[in-house]
């Protein structure tokens, strides 16, 4: 045999074996944002970031949480009438004027559909109060969504600075909120209604003036699945968005800040379909569950099942829960779990008290926990008990 040969045909499908696995696992690379998040929107688990925790204007990306607060505190049917401030928002606007009103239901397909600045401003101005009062409301869902590296301060997403800071988020953030629009708010399926709505026309509360909408979010025509976003771009900003797609049972969210600036308007889409390419392909539901057996624990002065003194007593304890932990995990990624006991407990003891934990982790990032119970209570060996016995044994 060629040695030369063997070595050389050994050398070659080690390289191959390693081009395989790096480009099933590799991060997805030279993406144009410079803040980026792949975030599965099911668990809300952070898959892929760059920069994802760095505060950044995020423009009209604002407007999905300014859509979902107006959806939840505001009935589609009411009216809003317009402001001077808002009749006085710069492009891209609708057009209104002071004194018109309009139903709230045709300001947020405005609102989504357009990115318009003043239906941005009504909608804000009549739940809200005022602008001031509806920037309170922001701040307190994103506190309550947990985005901790946010700070909201118009509903438009147009730059703005007060004492507290920028009008800002994060990748991550920006992620966080547009997970709870579409799988956890109340009005998500509201929310996901207007989103993918193509086109909208409406006039005003009196009918004096006709509008006409048209979806911007070229990304729901790109890819099988897509199924929400929103763009966004200011002078500060730069070119911004936040999409959802789901396929074949996986729903991802990509979340794009700062992306270029004009004349690089596609690179958006372009980092988007990147990331969730790269989800779809590295990315499969498994489930990790371990059937564990939970030893039975002894129980110091207790009374044994068998009734005699001697003895030692015994309970049985069960992990309770559903037997299934399902995830959305790469191949090489390994679940591992941890089994925290009592190794003996002390009489009395009563069915359902809580004995353990099981614990499954994902690298050193816990993912779900099981708690370990009493299955059945044990009686403290007592005087009362004790002299029952020596009566029994009197009586043999």
């Amino acid at each position: 045999m060629d040695v030369k040969k063997t070595v050389a045909a050994v050398i070659i499908i080690c390289v191959l074996v390693m081009n395989v696995r790096m480009e099933v696992f590799a991060a997805p690379e030279e993406l144009y944002a410079q803040s980026a998040v792949l975030m599965d929107a099911d668990s809300g688990r952070v898959l892929f970031e760059k920069n994802g925790m760095e505060q950044r204007p995020m423009a009209s990306t604002t407007k999905i949480l300014t859509c979902i607060l107006v959806l939840e505190k505001a009935g589609l049917g009411e009216t809003a009438e317009v402001s001077r401030n808002a009749a006085s928002q710069p492009k891209v606007h609708l057009g209104v004027r002071a004194g018109e009103k309009y139903y709230v239901q045709d300001l947020l397909y405005s609102l989504m559909l357009e990115s318009h600045n003043d239906a941005a401003v009504i909608l804000a101005e009549h739940v809200g109060g005022s602008l001031e009062g509806f920037a309170a409301l922001m701040n307190e869902k994103a506190k309550e969504i947990g985005c901790a590296d946010s700070h909201f301060i118009t509903p438009n997403g147009l730059d703005a600075e007060d004492e507290e800071g920028a009008h800002s988020t994060t990748a991550a953030d920006l992620a966080k909120i547009m997970r709870y629009c579409i799988t956890l708010s109340p009005k998500k399926a509201e929310f996901l209604e207007i989103t993918r709505t193509s086109s909208r026309a409406f006039s005003d509360v009196e009918g004096k003036r006709s509008f006409s909408c048209v979806n911007h979010n070229a990304f729901l025509g790109m890819m099988d699945g897509a199924l929400s976003g929103k763009t966004g771009f200011t002078g500060k900003a730069g070119y911004c968005y936040v999409g959802a797609l789901t396929r074949d049972g996986k729903t991802f969210i990509v979340a794009l800040l700062a992306c270029g600036w004009p004349n690089n308007k596609t690179y958006k889409w372009k980092d988007t379909r990147k990331l969730m390419e790269y989800g779809l392909k590295n990315y499969e539901y498994r489930n990790v569950w371990e059937d564990i057996q939970v030893e039975r624990i002894p129980v110091e002065n207790g009374i044994p099942e068998s009734g005699e003194l001697w003895d030692t007593a015994y309970t049985e304890a069960e992990i309770e829960g559903k037997e299934e932990v399902r995830l959305l995990l790469r191949k090489d990624e390994k679940v591992s779990v941890e089994v925290e006991k009592a190794e003996q407990l002390a009489a009395p003891i009563e069915a359902g008290q809580q004995v353990g934990t099981v614990r499954y982790y994902l690298g050193d990032g816990l993912i779900r926990e099981f708690p370990i119970k009493i299955r059945n209570s044990v009686r403290e060996i007592d005087i009362s008990w004790c002299a029952e016995k020596i009566v029994e044994k009197l009586c043999m």
